[in-house]
């Protein structure tokens, strides 16, 4: 079998990126891969970058050097089962503009359409491919926003509680840029919550702090036990994260921002975090996640991927998290747009606050064309 094109989508949401009735509305645009072969079995994968930037990378033309072809060039002509190989030929291939970031992703995007386009060729599903599946359904939690008000974020815990959820994340807003509001948001989600249910913070690493400043927020929200506090250090801070992680009575978590093995060897082993967050868009795809949980093992961190799109990313993440040592959550996007909601046909749904493990062919999703066709601008 060998690889005949890479299609890079743009697809354009009718709502723009913001906060409507305290939710997101999710990105205004949105990245798809479609990876074909000639067996006639398509890949597919979904990735959070910028989109039309995305799209040159896949499509730029190359030179005679042979150093700055575009990954699409690069890739046409691959077998598609020598996932490794193909990954080093991608990543040696766009070295000199390469190495992270849009790049990096949009490897992440044709490495994960690979292993759809593997399962799908044997009848298997990805976490068949990936290893023994350790279980089948993992606990979901709500991701979703800060609300400005201790009234507003008992209002969201109700909310997402209603809908079955045993664990909510929330993150960002406005969140870091006052301590006792801070303190205020998280009492009155634990409020609500009760003591069984999983509070999760993510501090938005954009905010400036000090190390002692974030020490300091981790120690005055610990009343309310949160499960991890996210990224609250720039990503590259990696001294910053283990003075955090060595003092903070709370879990600290990171690493969606983070890509290659070498990347998550030095925010786990230097940056000391207790959750490596490996975002299959972005860290470099499952020929990457798979050898975080070796580095993670070796030092007692665990692992639990980030996933804020789609059910298509979703799913991905799903098959990643069943072949974990310990799977803590799948993270689910509640954003109200129709390219969250409804880019698949066949919804993912909660069950007693769980999502179950695709165990179709592949991603075991499909995409809708119809709301491709519907929303894709390029």
């Amino acid at each position: 079998m060998k690889i005949t094109k890479v299609d890079a989508i743009v697809l354009e949401s009718p709502n723009d990126y913001g906060v409507h009735g305290g939710e997101s509305s999710g990105p205004k645009f949105r990245s798809l891969l479609r990876v074909s072969t000639d067996a006639g079995i398509d890949g597919w994968a979904e990735i959070e970058t910028q989109p039309h930037v995305l799209k040159a990378v896949i499509d730029a033309p190359g030179d005679a050097t042979g150093m700055f072809q575009g990954l699409g060039g690069l890739t046409v002509g691959a077998d598609p089962f020598e996932t490794e190989a193909l990954w080093h030929r991608l990543y040696t291939g766009t070295i000199y503009y390469g190495r992270r970031g849009v790049v990096l992703q949009a490897i992440s995007g044709i490495d994960i359409a690979c292993y759809d386009i593997m399962g799908k060729a044997l009848g298997k599903p990805v976490h068949a491919l990936l290893g023994a599946a350790k279980r089948d359904r993992v606990t979901a939690y709500a991701s979703t926003l800060f609300r400005d008000t201790p009234d507003g974020m008992r209002d969201a815990a109700r909310k997402y509680m209603s809908q079955g959820f045993k664990a909510v994340k929330f993150g960002w807003g406005c969140f870091g840029k006052d301590r006792a509001t801070d303190v205020a948001l998280v009492r009155a989600a634990r409020e609500v919550m009760g003591k069984d249910r999983a509070l999760l913070v993510d501090a938005g690493w954009t905010v400036p702090r000090t190390v002692e400043q974030t020490i300091a927020m981790c120690k005055a929200i610990e009343p309310f036990d949160p499960f991890w506090v996210e990224e609250p250090c720039h990503p590259e801070e990696y001294a910053s994260y283990r003075a955090v992680a060595e003092a903070s009575p709370i879990r600290i978590a990171g690493g969606e921002q983070e890509g290659t093995p070498w990347g998550f060897d030095l925010l786990i082993r230097q940056g000391k975090v207790d959750v490596a967050q490996p975002d299959l868009s972005r860290c470099g795809g499952f020929s990457v996640a798979r050898k975080v949980i070796g580095i993670a093992q070796e030092v007692g961190c665990e692992v639990c991927p980030h996933a804020w799109m789609s059910d298509l990313l979703t799913a991905a993440s799903l098959h990643f998290n069943a072949v974990l040592p310990e799977a803590l959550f799948q993270e689910y996007n509640v954003s109200d747009d129709p390219l969250s909601q409804a880019l698949c046909k066949t919804r993912l749904r909660l069950e007693d606050g769980m999502l179950a493990v695709p165990q179709g062919p592949g991603l075991g999703v499909e995409v809708d064309p119809d709301v491709v066709n519907r929303y894709r601008v390029k």
